[in-house]
């Protein structure tokens, strides 16, 4: 019970926080890690990209950082910028398997940051790896500094999403690529405060008015901060409804079940228990990976 308390006065504080770049630390600091990541086996933070035959959270949540890479062209020669890089998961395994050289990454909240510089040296990454705090939308680089931008699953928070794309093109070098995986509305006429399902919560919440918007005025953006043959691709078929089913389903994991207090598993099967509402909701989000190269 203390628990649940616990991470009900953090959710109230979050959501009435004024300032955008804090609520957004503080919805990332609502829940405990080890609850977050119960019964899993990366720290993951995306809903992942769901093809046939994939069942956990983790394989999708992989797929997706690849379907990122692969948009971005990510090279084994290239440094690049993980801006809202999370637990840096995709950063690791992309180092890993030799498609990138070195990675920086640029974060908020210092527990993010603070987990990934340490994984960095128990793996012996830490001369590929620098990763900092900082805002997306003040990067603290030197111009023309990176091959690569990338931002998997966080660019709908940075305040205004169309600062961090000024600010990509500035560090980026000639011939360099940005590429996001994002949340928006399918459109504009969805109204995000009207969003009520507990597990969306975090898109009425922690995605500012001023990134509310549709592919085509997502694509426009980058446009106008300067990029070329922006490309805006709705990937929505293969994330949303493979994330609700495992999510829904968690909680009746024996694994997850041993791994969790009874009250905490409880609240969360009451937190993801109107599924119908879910649906309905989720029908307005869009799920998009976004291209755009500098000249």
């Amino acid at each position: 019970m203390l628990d649940n308390l616990k991470i009900a006065a953090r959710a109230i504080r979050t959501v009435f926080t004024a300032d955008p770049v804090t609520r957004v630390r503080r919805f990332y600091e609502i829940q405990a890690p080890d609850v977050e990541f119960a019964a899993r086996r990366t720290h993951y933070m995306n809903v992942g990209y769901w093809e046939d035959g994939v069942t956990d959270i983790d394989d999708a949540a992989e797929a997706l950082a690849g379907k990122l890479a692969d948009a971005a062209g990510l090279k084994p020669d290239d440094t690049i910028l993980d801006v809202g890089f999370g637990y840096a998961d995709q950063d690791f395994s992309w180092l890993r398997s030799g498609r990138v050289g070195k990675v920086v990454g640029l974060n908020i909240t210092p527990h993010h940051i603070e987990a990934a510089q340490r994984r960095a040296q128990e793996e012996g990454l830490a001369d590929r790896t620098d990763f900092r705090l900082g805002s997306a939308t003040e990067l603290p680089f030197p111009d023309g500094t990176f091959d690569r931008v990338v931002a998997l699953e966080s660019a709908f928070h940075f305040y205004p999403r169309s600062a961090f794309f000024a600010e990509a093109l500035r560090v980026l070098k000639p011939g360099g690529v940005l590429a996001t995986a994002d949340i928006i509305p399918v459109s504009e006429n969805v109204v995000r405060a009207a969003i009520q399902s507990g597990p969306l919560s975090f898109v009425k919440f922690s995605i500012p008015k001023e990134n509310w918007h549709d592919r085509e005025t997502y694509a426009q953006q980058l446009a106008d901060a300067g990029f070329d043959r922006p490309e805006v691709q709705s990937i929505k078929d293969h994330t949303w409804e493979g994330w609700r089913r495992y999510m829904a389903d968690r909680t009746n994991d024996p694994d997850f079940q041993a791994a969790v207090k009874p009250a905490v598993r409880k609240s969360m099967a009451s937190h993801w228990k109107n599924q119908d509402l879910m649906k309905r909701e989720l029908a307005n989000l869009d799920y998009v990976i976004a291209v755009a190269h500098k000249r």
